[in-house]
């Protein structure tokens, strides 16, 4: 099974950069978009739509054309589920929860601490919801995490770790958060195939950072460490434009 996520930063946008030949070449059997900035649900498709998959998305309610996710599947999922739990965070459009046979993928759209870190405590508090949501999924079956996760988690994953020690994604707070999770039974793909590879997933649009690569790596796929052993690939898709953001996959056979 291959999955993809991609932070847009637009999905109307990115439309117009070559979004639909990156979506067939990648040929995803779940393509996860963060922040779609789409105004309304269920809007795009008159706009974007293809032949095989089924289209679910969500957008913020507090705040039109921020935030938003959108997933396309080839299978149809036997549940979906916005938010974590009881709906939350759903109010901004972030997650979106696909229950398929054999696992559930979670892909997110991580709130971002903000400028002064004014959104910290916010933050913070969605990576301490997300530890009961996956508890509580954990019950029935694996789970694959997915998205646009606003965390530079090492030193290895951002181009100059002193200088952004206290600025959002790298705060020591969101840093211990991510080492948080994994601790509860979660595995970095990409780290776990690639220890020692440098590579970033977000670039600044200021001050050339993508020609420089000057850049963080943001995006990820976690899985419970019940099914580390089945995933085949895990890559950062670093040629592919159209966004400050590149897509990362993953391939996984859980049959």
């Amino acid at each position: 099974m291959r999955l993809v996520c991609f932070n847009v930063n637009g999905i109307r946008a990115i439309l117009g950069k070559g979004f639909a030949e990156t979506f067939d070449a990648l040929d995803a059997d779940v393509f996860f978009v963060e922040e779609t900035k789409l105004s309304e649900a269920n809007t795009l498709i008159p706009i974007f739509s293809k032949e095989g998959y089924e289209c679910f998305d969500t957008v913020s309610k507090v705040r039109k054309g921020y935030s938003g996710t959108m997933v396309f599947t080839k299978k149809e999922p036997l549940s979906v589920h916005y938010g974590l739990l009881e709906g939350k965070y759903d109010d901004e459009g972030r997650v979106i929860t696909l229950e398929f046979e054999d696992f559930f993928f979670v892909g997110a759209y991580v709130p971002n601490s903000g400028d002064g870190l004014k959104r910290l405590d916010f933050r913070l508090g969605y990576e301490k919801d997300l530890l009961a949501y996956f508890a509580h999924l954990e019950k029935t079956k694996p789970i694959v995490y997915g998205g646009d996760l606003n965390v530079a988690h090492t030193p290895m994953d951002i181009k100059n770790p002193k200088a952004n020690e206290h600025n959002p994604g790298y705060t020591i707070e969101e840093r211990m958060a991510f080492t948080d999770l994994l601790s509860h039974g979660y595995a970095d793909t990409f780290r776990r195939l690639h220890p020692e590879e440098v590579v970033y997933s977000w670039w600044s649009y200021r001050f050339h950072a993508r020609e420089n690569n000057a850049g963080w790596r943001i995006d990820y796929f976690l899985v419970s460490e019940s099914i580390m052993s089945r995933v085949t690939k895990a890559e950062i898709l670093t040629d592919i434009q159209g966004s400050d953001h590149c897509p990362v996959l993953l391939e996984i056979n859980l049959k």
